[in-house]
């Protein structure tokens, strides 16, 4: 594939090492306004774009590649505000977007296990339920989009919690979400049930950003050819699962 790189943070560096490797070509990587004014006229020759980006430049990121006919996979977080026009308008107009706010096999299979879990705990009412995320201080969006969405599939099975919030909690029916951003953590996420007696615990720690890398480069490799919107769970299916391992 020719891939272009859209941001070349740490992410990007760490794609751009893994698709050499396994044979790809990184023939356009774009990673400020400059880079778009002398080169973006370039995208359009790309068989894919991989972006991890910014919340503030992802959405126009998203129309260039509308625009040039060029299929997108982010992992950039931080815009869901924007996610339904953004998923309604690449099927209006017969696009390619996969977007997850996770990458990690491992995460995604964490989310299987936190739905069940709730599912489990949502019969016993005596446990209060928390989340808590640790990321690296350049992170610009709180909490991650990966707590979010342990968020909202927790909310989907317990009776006590109807909405998540940040930090602070001032009502039995909010689940809080704790955030810190601290140094060489590519990422940890942490579900807790409390009750007067125990804690309950799951916990996801990743070991460095290879596996979201490789996520990500999986699913460019399995979206290329494809026309429409895509997450994780749709290239996660038992029959896509045994071609990933």
């Amino acid at each position: 594939m020719k891939i272009a790189l859209l941001g070349y943070g740490k992410m990007g560096q760490e794609i751009e090492k893994l698709a050499e490797k396994k044979g790809h070509e990184i023939f356009l990587i774009i990673d400020c306004v400059e880079d778009w004014e002398q080169n973006g006229h370039l995208l359009k020759q790309a068989d894919i774009a991989i972006d991890f980006t910014t919340p503030t430049s992802i959405v126009d990121n998203i129309y260039r590649c509308f625009d040039s006919g060029i299929p997108l996979v982010t992992g950039t977080t931080g815009w869901l505000d924007e996610l339904d026009k953004v998923r309604q308008d690449c099927l209006e107009r017969k696009q390619t977007l996969f977007f997850s706010p996770n990458f990690c096999i491992g995460v995604n299979l964490f989310f299987e296990l936190n739905r069940s879990l709730a599912d489990i705990m949502s019969k016993w009412s005596n446990y209060e339920i928390s989340i808590e995320e640790t990321h690296p201080v350049h992170k610009q969006d709180a909490p991650s989009g990966t707590a979010i969405v342990l968020a909202n599939d927790i909310i989907r099975f317990s009776e006590k919690k109807d909405k998540w919030v940040h930090e602070t909690v001032e009502n039995p029916e909010e689940l809080g979400i704790k955030s810190y951003r601290t140094d060489n953590v590519p990422g940890t996420h942490v579900v807790r049930y409390e009750s007067s007696d125990d804690i309950i615990e799951i916990i996801h720690n990743a070991k460095s950003r290879r596996g979201f890398a490789m996520g990500a480069l999986l699913a460019a490799e399995w979206v290329v050819g494809k026309t429409g919107f895509y997450e994780m769970k749709d290239l996660l299916t038992s029959e896509n699962l045994m071609n990933l391992r």
